[in-house]
């Protein structure tokens, strides 16, 4: 196991203040009302900023997010990806599912931006809402604190002297 040195850890970066773009399908509704109550919750226990937008399915996350950093990148620190994917009776499932998580992915690497991940990509409403309610599994609070993890490890990385 590699011992992290304790001035390199996320939770030694001031967060307070930062701006986060949160990015939201609401395909399916109350699942997404969830999953942003979680997600704002916790931003606001960061005393970070946020700003909403939000587009009709998980495909078009992705979408967004890349046009909004090619606008503005510089405005926001950090991203969370807010959605649900519900299996059905296609392929289509695995298309968005796998697709949208790619696309985050590649974004996330190509910025070098902390993005959380809040799609929810489950078999059945009832696995959603599971996961949406903040008093159940909180995976909206859950990517929210993700994003800011890594954001805490990224500025906690350029405070360090070169070596």
């Amino acid at each position: 196991m590699v011992e992290t040195p304790r001035s390199r850890q996320a939770e030694d970066a001031p967060l307070a203040g930062v701006r986060i773009l949160i990015v939201e399908s609401r395909y399916y509704e109350e699942i997404a009302a969830m999953l942003l109550d979680g997600a704002t919750r916790a931003l606001d226990a960061a005393s970070s900023a946020y700003e909403v937008i939000t587009v009709p399915g998980a495909l078009e996350i992705p979408q967004a997010i890349a046009i909004v950093l090619d606008a503005e990148r510089e405005t926001y620190a950090g991203v969370v990806a807010l959605g649900c994917v519900i299996r059905g009776d296609t392929g289509h499932y695995d298309i968005v599912a796998g697709e949208s998580a790619r696309a985050l992915m590649d974004i996330s690497v190509a910025y070098s931006l902390p993005l959380g991940n809040g799609i929810l990509t489950v078999n059945t409403e009832e696995q959603a809402l599971e996961r949406a309610q903040v008093a159940r599994l909180d995976k909206g609070g859950g990517a929210a604190e993700a994003a800011l993890a890594v954001l805490g490890l990224k500025r906690a990385m350029w405070r360090e002297p070169a070596q």
